[in-house]
């Protein structure tokens, strides 16, 4: 299918979640090369209630919207998104997808897969890595070398303050580790190399988890993650020691997810026209994949379950 018509990528999206009602739609709906063509969702209302609100069209059959567009953006759960994108993949379709890619290694390969034999182009929104800030720093200290270890928390307070996303059946189920835990891993393997192994992962209060990595380039890192940290506790940090002294991650400006969004539509448009692939590809997010899934095993049992902290 021709990439081009009017200007621009026709795109659906398929999830009517607090997330596509958020960020997803909001984007698709203002980026200047995309053309939002059409919402899908597992609640038929709830998918003419976005589309409305956004000026589109609600399909009630994903193949159908499939049949209509160039590329779909996915804000589904993990289970759900990797079924879908293998589907979109097959028919040819461009893939702008969340973070994590799965929270199981073989639905998470059976997507790279996809994507790989259909040749289409591949784009996992990690958030932080589509802030201009952050993209620099990456590449600074990739190219300084030399760490020795890193530590990067990510904590928030899903499960302890208002989050919008505080229901989330995905979340309650799989915690810190695989809501954030992609977030800090898409910061540190670019820099630090690829984990050799997950040397140790504990819990702590909550859902929080603590894990060591060993890296390809000889540092080791400690991530401490959690959705049950105090309101006024939450925040993210990674910090950096080795021969060049100390590197912390800078912040960056408040300024929400959506503008975020916009350039990761950016990064699935060249991807699309150039044929290369971008550095959050599927491939990346199933290696992401994997090392979460190897922290999980090491945890065991029990928890997350969405018990707050002293709850």
């Amino acid at each position: 299918m021709d990439d081009e018509r009017g200007g621009g990528m026709r795109i659906g999206l398929l999830g009517t979640g607090p997330w596509a009602e958020r960020t997803h739609a909001p984007a698709l709906r203002r980026h200047e090369e995309l053309d939002f063509v059409g919402v899908w969702g597992r609640r038929p209302d709830a998918a003419r209630d976005l589309a409305e609100r956004h000026g589109t069209r609600a399909y009630e059959d994903v193949d159908a919207l499939l049949a209509d567009v160039d590329a779909v953006a996915l804000a589904v759960p993990p289970a759900v998104q990797a079924r879908l994108a293998v589907r979109a993949a097959r028919a040819g379709r461009h893939l702008l997808l969340d973070k994590p890619l799965a929270t199981d290694v073989a639905e998470g390969r059976a997507v790279a897969e996809a994507v790989r034999a259909a040749g289409v182009a591949s784009v996992v929104f990690f958030t932080v890595r589509f802030r201009p800030e952050t993209r620099a720093w990456i590449g600074e200290q990739a190219a300084r070398g030399g760490w020795f270890t890193a530590r990067a928390q990510w904590l928030g307070a899903v499960f302890t303050g208002d989050s919008p996303y505080a229901a989330s059946p995905w979340r309650r189920e799989k915690g810190a580790l695989w809501d954030v835990g992609p977030h800090a891993l898409s910061v540190l393997l670019p820099v630090l190399g690829d984990v050799r192994r997950v040397a140790a992962a504990t819990r702590g209060p909550g859902d929080t988890v603590h894990a060591v990595l060993d890296h390809a380039g000889g540092a080791s890192s400690v991530l401490t993650l959690s959705l049950t940290a105090p309101p006024a506790a939450a925040g993210a940090a990674v910090e950096l020691r080795g021969a060049a002294g100390v590197s912390v991650l800078p912040e960056s400006a408040d300024e929400g997810a959506v503008p975020a969004l916009l350039r990761a539509g950016d990064a699935l448009l060249a991807a699309a026209r150039t044929g290369r692939p971008h550095p959050c590809d599927a491939a990346f997010a199933l290696r992401v994949t994997e090392v979460l899934a190897e922290a999980e095993a090491l945890l065991g049992g029990a928890a997350p379950g969405g018990s707050p902290a002293g709850r």
